[in-house]
């Protein structure tokens, strides 16, 4: 049992939270071997937990597959509180839970695929000491129930798994994440561990400094792996499945793994394996959950050796035994494909890391980067709002209050034409800006119904609080079967705040007396300082899209460059990743061999002044009407999709996507030129 072993262990001393005293090592020791069952650790993991255990906040960056997770299961065993983990990815979760279920540790997640009666026996653990860790996405932490749950537990540390998604200069910022050390102040946890495998130096300076991490708590390992030989070679797009098939002729036996960008391409390339009798399946986000788990499970099973797959597969495999992993199309960058590759291997065998490199996909990756930046005009649009704001709460009348902007995501980004996570990150950098400041979010609307007669749940309570919940009740708005809280009404009759009457409805639904909806989040900022100059800060903030624009531009240039370079490419890699041991070439790699990859010339396309403008524009132009610009008309052409789209339905206009192998920029060129010789 787990409280065995916490008996049989020594006192801990207390010169910090749950600081252990000189011989923490031989007890965290003590601890992987009786709870863990290894022998010892692994490279840097002794380190960082050690760190913990001592009461200091820390970071672990080590590569894919090597035993990161370990660094906060094992102190969250001995600690005297939850262990929160925020994690990016359900499967993630999944893949982790039953890992720590497996050595016994109790440990639940609370997510959306959850039933209301499951969410509230992982809360009832939670709250009576059962569970020592939660896994949580970021985004939970915008829900206020769950908030006003968490605020009430009392945490030991904060892990913040694939922590590089915190800085603006990662592969895959998230500007929740940017929340993370507010929360971690507001929910008094005093501690924090940092995880990810794919960060530069820049990133590491940066996500360490937000949660005021010691360098001397910063721990790096290696980032080569000498059982991995990676390996590029120049190829011809129609040439592709031919040469993979031969390449797999004699892997038919080994797993692997099969990386495309787009999910037609995975169906496409498994039939045609499958044709030339190389047993493949396809998965990708657009299939079933029912699909994908079945084919995960059988890839894990050892019954389907081989996945062509999107990046939808693969975060949370923890399959020791992969024997190779292909990039058919380019990865989207280098710390993309680091991350892929690192699922290869990971039982130390050799495996194998093959590149089907050329050029035609490399306008469809440099047009996503190109659809996340928001026109100039677009940004006004919020600019304007807050503007408003502050206009409308800055009269005599209003002196002293704060200036509240409430807002709702989805709203707020059909009304700008901006996409969602572009629209956070440009309500971060106004954060950052000081123009705004996140308060709280609630829900806008609580709606129950009674799984209890009236009479029986109010004779659970206390006179006093019978009284309470008999006010929420007469107050609500009643449809036939669902009621909706009335706050405002409810304050007439019984003044409480907010706070009291969601802890109430919460716990009526953890007890199975209602069933209980929230619908609506909404984001509550303060503007502050003084009334912006929406023109300044509309060129300035353009102007930082467009930077993190071109640098991510940038970024998939490096990653052809990489590719193509006659220096060896682990070394390469190794020195990406602030790893500066590595000072002889591996000798395994392409390039070591003497094979330096040599993309083919690009596809041939049309074009541009032969194509007719007016038949492919003629459509979304008359559906955007005065909305109608050059940069959306660009858009619509690549098939990048913007709220507007969305609302207007025009994916199924005549010309959409038409023009996705083209450069974006080169297609902006165009559509200008031709809107210019109309105007005129």
């Amino acid at each position: 049992m787990l409280t065995d072993l916490f008996v049989s262990l020594p006192t801990l001393t207390t010169s910090g939270p749950h600081c252990m005293s000189l011989s923490s090592n031989t007890r965290a020791l003590t601890l992987l071997q009786s709870h863990f069952g290894f022998q010892q650790f692994r490279e840097g993991q002794e380190q960082v937990i050690s760190a913990i255990l001592a009461g200091h906040s820390a970071a672990a960056i080590f590569p894919t597959g090597s035993g990161k997770s370990l660094c906060y299961q094992l102190p969250a065993t001995v600690m005297p509180h939850l262990t929160l983990v925020v994690s990016p990815l359900l499967a993630l979760m999944q893949d982790q839970l039953a890992y720590l279920a497996q050595r016994g540790i109790r440990a639940a997640s609370i997510d959306s695929t959850q039933s209301r009666e499951q969410a509230n026996e992982v809360m009832k653990g939670i709250r009576g000491g059962q569970i020592k860790v939660l896994m949580i996405s970021v985004e939970r932490l915008n829900n206020e129930r769950f908030r006003q749950f968490i605020s009430e537990v009392p945490i030991s540390l904060l892990v913040v798994d694939e922590a590089h998604c915190i800085s603006e200069w990662g592969h895959n910022f998230r500007p929740d994440y940017l929340k993370l050390p507010k929360y971690q102040h507001e929910l008094k946890i005093p501690q924090t561990l940092l995880l990810t495998a794919t960060a530069t130096p820049k990133v590491i300076t940066d996500m360490g400094s937000k949660f005021g991490i010691d360098e001397a708590n910063v721990t790096m390992t290696g980032f080569y792996r000498p059982n991995l030989h990676l390996g590029v070679i120049g190829v011809k797009s129609v040439d592709k499945v031919e040469r993979l098939s031969l390449w797999l002729q004699s892997r038919l036996n080994q797993s692997g793994i099969i990386y495309v960008t787009l999910q037609q391409t995975a169906e496409q390339v498994a039939e045609q394996l499958s044709r030339r009798g190389i047993s493949a399946k396809a998965y990708h986000a657009g299939m079933s959950a029912e699909v994908r788990t079945s084919i995960q499970q059988s890839f894990m099973a050892g019954k389907q050796q081989i996945i062509v797959a999107t990046i939808a597969f693969g975060m949370g495999i923890d399959k020791s035994d992969i024997r190779f992993v292909v990039h058919y199309d380019l990865p989207k960058s280098i710390e993309n494909y680091a991350q892929e590759i690192g699922r290869a291997g990971r039982d130390g065998g050799q495996s194998d890391c093959l590149v089907l490199a050329n050029g035609d996909n490399l306008n469809t990756l440099e047009n996503f980067v190109y659809g996340d930046t928001p026109e100039s005009s677009d940004i006004a649009t919020v600019l304007n709002e807050i503007r408003a704001v502050y206009q409308a709460q800055s009269k005599p009348a209003q002196f002293g209050k704060n200036k509240e902007w409430e807002v709702v995501l989805n709203s707020l980004s059909s009304q700008s034409n901006i996409r969602p996570l572009s629209l956070k990150t440009l309500l971060v950098y106004l954060e950052l800006l000081k123009v705004i400041k996140p308060t709280y979010s609630y829900f806008a609307e609580y709606k129950f119904k009674l799984l209890n007669s009236e009479s029986e749940i109010m004779a659970a309570f206390n006179a006093e609080r019978s009284d309470f919940i008999r006010a929420i009740f007469n107050s609500s708005d009643k449809a036939k079967i669902w009621s909706t809280v009335n706050f405002d009404k409810l304050n007439q009759v019984y003044a409480s705040d907010r706070q009291r009457v969601l802890k109430a409805i919460n716990y009526l639904d953890e007890k199975g007396m209602i069933e209980l909806q929230s619908k609506q989040m909404t984001q509550v900022y303060e503007v502050l300082g003084t009334e912006i100059d929406v023109n300044a800060l509309q060129s300035s903030l353009f102007e930082r899209f467009r930077n993190k624009e071109q640098s991510e531009v940038a970024r998939i240039n490096h990653l052809v460059a990489f590719f193509t370079s006659n220096h060896c490419l682990s070394q390469q890699l190794a020195h990406y990743f602030a790893d500066t041991d590595m000072q002889q070439p591996c000798g395994t790699c392409s390039v070591c061999l003497g094979d330096q990859a040599i993309l083919p010339p690009q596809a041939y396309l049309q074009p541009l002044d032969a194509l007719n403008f007016t038949e492919l524009t003629r459509d979304a132009s008359n559906k955007l009407g005065n909305r109608n610009s050059a940069v959306l008309l660009a858009r619509f052409l690549c098939g990048l999709t913007t709220p507007i789209f969305t609302r207007l339905k025009m994916r199924s206009c005549h010309g959409f996507s038409r023009l996705e192998h083209y450069r974006f920029a080169d297609v902006l060129q165009w559509v200008e030129h031709h809107s210019h010789y109309s105007d005129d």
